[in-house]
């Protein structure tokens, strides 16, 4: 991927006065009382917004919250004002829209190094399907864009791809270079041992990312629910966990290929299962080639945390996507919780360690990224 130009290269000659559309990545959890339970994504935003503030700029934010259908006030950007302002120092001003005469009318007014938030992009159904007119509009607002939300850069959606058709330069933002000078150079040419930790429920929507890791890795650790479709594949009896029985063949030759590369691959040798799907099921922990009927695996065992843990204070380089359980239920988050404060630990030891969404996984597989080539090459 060519390397994008970054907002770093823009100086006070092409920021001052000039309007900046800024897509920044706000999707921060909210609690019942609409408070920020974790401002990270926030305090992440703040270096490029201060840099293009302090160059005079006039800062338009754009950011999506959730998953609305249509306009819904609880997916509203309003209650991240306060922390926003008291983090940039400066009081933003909130739109009541992303788009219309209200919102070109409250950017004539923003004075240079100002503000303004605009709401939630995606109550518009045209942002997720990249309409041209709706970009359009966004981009009407501005003079030069700025994508850093590395998170939604493998979508193609008006505000991260369809905009940068209309408005020139557009440019990375920090996080959003970071972001790829880390991941890139992470997944191009990896510091080994490298590592690769592999969850979730479903072996087929992780297919392609696990056989580009098995071009790349020397260990594999597979978890999640996906792992019962591998027991099964191998023979063993799964009770009633998650399987999915069509991908059976393929996780055979998943194992298959993991011996052919040489890439030690690891399953989870003790379970912990559960009577029923639910947070207040009766558990207990089990070797894996001995679940019985009528129970389901929901985590990986203790045994299995150890291995695992053993296995990665080996590595230089790890990359994590998915949980080892249903961490959502509290008696069987201890896996992936286990795994988090692993990666932590080697992280201060100054082990490369991926914790890897959307993006980061489309970026290994080796496909491109909209988001990122809708940019100007440096």
């Amino acid at each position: 991927m060519a390397t994008k130009k970054s907002v770093g290269s823009l100086k006070e000659a092409d920021l001052k006065g000039k309007r900046v559309f800024v897509r920044v990545d706000l999707n921060v959890p909210l609690d019942d009382s609409f408070h920020i339970t974790d401002d990270t994504r926030v305090r992440a935003a703040v270096p490029t917004i201060k840099y293009l503030m302090s160059h005079g700029a006039i800062v338009i934010l754009a950011s999506h919250l959730g998953r609305p259908k249509g306009v819904t006030p609880k997916y509203s950007l309003k209650p991240l004002v306060p922390r926003l302002s008291e983090l940039l120092g400066v009081e933003v001003k909130m739109a009541n829209d992303c788009i219309g005469e209200e919102v070109v009318k409250l950017v004539a007014e923003t004075p240079e190094g100002g503000v303004i938030l605009l709401e939630n992009v995606r109550f518009y159904k045209e942002e997720e399907k990249n309409d041209p007119e709706f970009a359009k509009k966004l981009a009407s607002l501005a003079d030069l864009y700025v994508n850093d939300a590395f998170g939604t850069a493998h979508r193609a959606h008006a505000s991260t791809e369809g905009v940068a058709k209309y408005v020139k330069p557009a440019v990375a933002g920090f996080l959003m270079q970071k972001e790829l000078d880390y991941l890139v150079g992470a997944v191009a040419n990896p510091k080994k041992p490298f590592a690769a930790i592999v969850g979730g429920s479903k072996v087929s929507s992780k297919i392609g990312v696990i056989e580009s890791l098995l071009e790349k890795v020397d260990l594999l650790l597979l978890g999640g629910g996906m792992m019962f479709t591998f027991y099964k594949a191998q023979g063993l009896s799964v009770g009633s966990s998650l399987v999915e029985e069509d991908k059976l063949d393929l996780a055979t030759s998943l194992l298959e290929k993991a011996k052919s590369k040489g890439v030690s691959l690891l399953l989870p040798t003790d379970v912990v299962i559960a009577n029923k799907f639910a947070a207040d099921a009766d558990s207990k922990i089990v070797p894996a080639s001995a679940i019985p009927d009528g129970w389901m695996g929901l985590d990986i065992g203790p045994d299995s945390i150890k291995t695992f843990g053993e296995a990665l204070d080996t590595t230089k380089t790890v990359i994590w996507n998915g949980p080892m359980g249903v961490f959502e239920f509290e008696k069987f988050a201890a896996g992936t919780e286990a795994v988090a404060k692993k990666l932590a630990e080697l992280s201060g030891k100054g082990v490369t360690t991926i914790i890897g969404g959307g993006a980061s996984l489309e970026l290994l597989e080796g496909k491109t990224l909209p988001g990122v080539l809708a940019l100007d090459d440096a």
